[in-house]
Formats: C-alpha cells, structure tokens, sequence
C-alpha cells in the first residue's frame, strides 16, 4: 500500500515542464471547439431537427422504447429535455460562446465542463451524421482537459499520449492488417487524392505527384503510423522526433484535403510531445507561464487514477473488439456503455482505399420528361466544379453522401431519409443545398444518376478548363424514399 500510495502521489505532483504547453493546449482546444459548434450550427436542424433528415426526438423515442429509463444513461444528452430545432440551433451557438469564453480563459474549468456536455449531446443525437472518429477524439481530448485546469500531472500527460498513440498506431494497424492491396501494395496514394470526400484543389495537384513518389508517400505513411507512434514513450529527443513528423504529415495532409477540424487536434496533440522549453525556442515571446484558474487537484484524491484506470481499460478492451472483429463482443461489452460517453474509441482513419470515385446526382421532375439537378454546397456536381478549400469547418450532409455508393444498409437508410425530405420539399433540409430547383413546387418524380469521377490531367484540364472528367454510370440502384 505505502508502495501504491507512493506511485499515485508522483503521478499526480505538477509537472512544470508542461505549463505553457498546457495554455496553448487549451487556447487550441477552444478555436476547435468553436469550428466543431459553427460546423454544427450550420447543418443541426437540417440534418436532427424536427424534420430533418433523421429527426432526434424519433431516434430518442426508439431509444426509449428498446432500453427504458436505462436510455437516458446509455444515450446520455441535454436533449433528452427537449429535442426542438431551436433547442438544437441554440445549443449550437451557445457552444460557440463557451469556447470564445474557454480562449479567453474565463472560468476555463466550467467552460470544458458545459462544452463537453453539449458536444457529447449533439454527438448521441447525432446519429450517423456524428458517427465520425473525430467526434470521440474531440470528446476524449475535451474530457481530459477538464483536469489539465488545475495544472498538467504526469497521470494526465500520460493519457494525453496515450490518446495520441492510439489515434496513429491503430491507424496504421488497421491499413497494414485490413486486407486493403492498396495499402500493402503501396499504391494508396495512386488514389487517395483523388477518391478522398472532400478534396480541395491542393489534392489535384499532389495527384499529378510522379508514381514513385506517391508510392514513397504511402510506405512513408505507414512508417510514420506504425513505427513513430511508439517514440511518444521514449526519453525527449525521440519526443521531439515524434512531435516533428507528426505535425509535419498533418500540415501535409491539410495541404491536399478538407478533413475538418482532426489535423488541428492532432497538432494540438502533439504540443504534450514537446515542453515548455521547446514551445519557448520555437515561440520565443511566449515567456509567461500559466496562471492558476483552479485549485490543485489533492495528491490523494482517487478520482484522476479511477478515471485513468476506466480510460485506458476501456481503449484496452475496445482494441481487442477491433483486432478480433468480434461482433458479439462489441455489442454485449460493459465498455461500449463507457463509449457511450465518447471514450475510449478506437481509430483507424482510411484502413481501405476506395480506388474509384462515384458521385451521385439526385434529379426530380414533375412530368417525368423534364429532369432537374439539385446541386450540393461543396461536393462536385458537375465536372466544371474546382474543389473548394471549406477546412476546418465540417459540411457533414456533403461528406455523408461519400459513403452512399457502396450501399451499406445505414447509408441506404438515412439517403432514403433524405430522398423522402426532398420529395416533401422540407425547407430544412433544402437549405442545406446550395440550389433547390423546385423550390416553388415539390417534384412528383426524383431519381438519382452515378457517375465516374476522375481528375482531369493537365492536358486534359488545360483544353477544357475542367478539373475532373465524369463517366456516366446509370441511374443508381435500390433507392427510393423512406419515411425517416
């Protein structure tokens, strides 16, 4: 016991290396809970709202029904109060003010605590459209960092690249142990740029990168996946190592794709890979360290350990689900009730490559004969359409309709939901298009077209001044209204 009590007392001392690092931390964890509130209020009652896509209060009322009280606990959400659009718009806004107060470090300890409330809220009420890795490393990032006011520990530094750790080694596990032949094969890159969700006009250029280099890139990134991750744990320079090329495949991977807000905490991340002496050599005018907002947490309390233990217990358990792909596992864990609550995930972002890309075009009509498209805010509808720069903010309607073309059944699901809003010419959902044909009438038809999208090649774009070329498919398979 002397022993034990001696082990928690040195993992909960301050550690005074981390001071700065821990201020800028929370500064960067406030601008992306801002990006992550703003993305959210844009697309919410669209997407959850009372006629929405897949309205909250339905998924809450089948949630009721299939688990009772024991819902509230497994489903945990400010909107089991109430569910309303202007709940739902409100709570978006209302966590954009937290996070400018959180930058501004005002009352930092009540600010992480109602942020993470609220995000975890939107991320039960979510459904698929909150079903994204992101949204747990935020949720986990944010839950720490509630303890980090009273000053970082070593207890909490370890969780933060613990976090880390799994958030890239299991990444690069799940490419190098998938089966994916682009990923074993080196090809990756060969399609990435191009079949990503998102791509801005910096993936058509590295898509034009000589194959060589696209395939060194891949084997690069699987080095940087599977082998850097484990120098979080070594002494400092090997740290620092860490922290370099980390940031650096990060910068790289904005430079060429729209993927939100994760490569910024990703970085953010990666300061508790540096000290403070090292923030102060790459920012010399940041001197100052941190005031205290919060008393210190006792040495002897147990709350930081039992959470620690929960933490880390729970990733332990849900790596094994992943590793084995053990279904029945997954679905009766106690630890999936500890997911619940947005931690613990496990990560493993693209572990297969699409090799090909289909875009889907959603047309209606009110005779049948005369046939018009309704056109997205940011995903390519037409050849003609230059990839947009949109990171950090999150266009989760556009980035959803990526998935549709393999038909998975909860794909099929909510794009039937949708299918049925627009056939009812819902103005929240239609608002979430940049165009709306029919605006003045619901169209009595809709069908939906597939298309082969490739980037065009210089020459190609040089004489049409189009960055893609389309290959009509056929009119997509096994779609048809569903009422959400």
């Amino acid at each position: 016991m002397p022993a034990i009590a001696g082990l928690l007392d040195w993992l909960l001392r301050e550690d005074p290396r981390y001071r700065l690092v821990t201020q800028i931390f929370l500064r960067l964890l406030a601008l992306i809970y801002l990006i992550a509130f703003l993305s959210t209020a844009l697309e919410i009652t669209g997407l959850v709202g009372e006629r929405g896509i897949l309205p909250a209060g339905l998924m809450q009322a089948a949630s009721l029904q299939r688990l009772g009280d024991w819902a509230w606990l497994r489903h945990p959400s400010l909107f089991w109060l109430n569910s309303s659009n202007w709940a739902l718009l409100g709570a978006s806004y209302a966590g954009c003010l937290l996070a400018i107060g959180l930058f501004f470090n005002w009352r930092p300890r009540l600010m992480l605590v109602l942020l993470f409330a609220l995000y975890l809220s939107f991320f039960q009420v979510g459904q698929v459209f909150f079903s994204f890795q992101w949204e747990f490393l935020l949720l986990e990032s944010g839950f720490i960092a509630i303890f980090l006011v009273n000053g970082p520990n070593r207890l909490l530094v370890f969780l933060l690249h613990w976090l880390l750790f799994r958030l890239r080694f299991l990444s690069g596990a799940a490419k190098l142990f998938g089966g994916d032949p682009s990923w074993s094969g080196l090809s990756a890159l060969n399609h990435y740029f191009e079949t990503q969700p998102l791509p801005h006009m910096g993936a058509w250029y590295a898509h034009q990168l000589p194959e060589w280099l696209l395939r060194a890139g891949t084997g690069a990134t699987l080095f940087i996946e599977l082998v850097v991750p484990f120098f979080i744990f070594l002494p400092r320079p090997f740290r620092l190592f860490a922290a370099g090329v980390t940031i650096g495949i990060q910068l790289l991977i904005m430079a060429t794709s729209n993927h939100n807000f994760v490569n910024l905490l990703t970085i953010a991340l990666c300061l508790f890979l540096l000290d403070d002496r090292a923030v102060r050599t790459l920012l010399p005018w940041r001197t100052a360290a941190p005031v205290r907002n919060a008393p210190a947490m006792p040495r002897g309390s147990l709350v930081q350990p039992l959470i620690a233990l929960v933490l880390v217990s729970t990733s332990v358990a849900t790596t094994y689900e992943m590793v084995r792909s053990d279904l029945r596992f997954a679905r009766n864990a106690p630890v999936n009730w500890v997911r619940g609550w947005g931690l613990g995930n496990v990560y493993h972002i693209f572990p297969t490559m699409q090799t090909e890309r289909q875009e889907l075009v959603i047309e209606g009509s009110h005779d049948g004969k005369t046939w018009l498209a309704y056109d997205f805010r940011y995903k390519p509808d037409y050849p003609g359409d230059a990839p947009r720069l949109i990171m950090p903010i999150h266009p989760r309607l556009d980035w959803m309709l990526w998935f549709v073309p393999p038909q998975r059944e909860r794909d099929r699901h909510w794009f039937g939901a949708l299918l049925y809003r627009l056939h009812h010419n819902e103005p929240d959902v239609t608002a979430l298009l940049r165009h709306n044909p029919f605006a003045d009438k619901a169209p009595r038809y809709l069908r939906v077209l597939a298309y082969r999208y490739r980037f065009s090649t210089p020459a190609q774009r040089e004489r049409s001044g189009q960055v893609w070329q389309a290959q009509y498919l056929g009119v997509f398979p096994q779609v048809k209204p569903r009422r959400p």
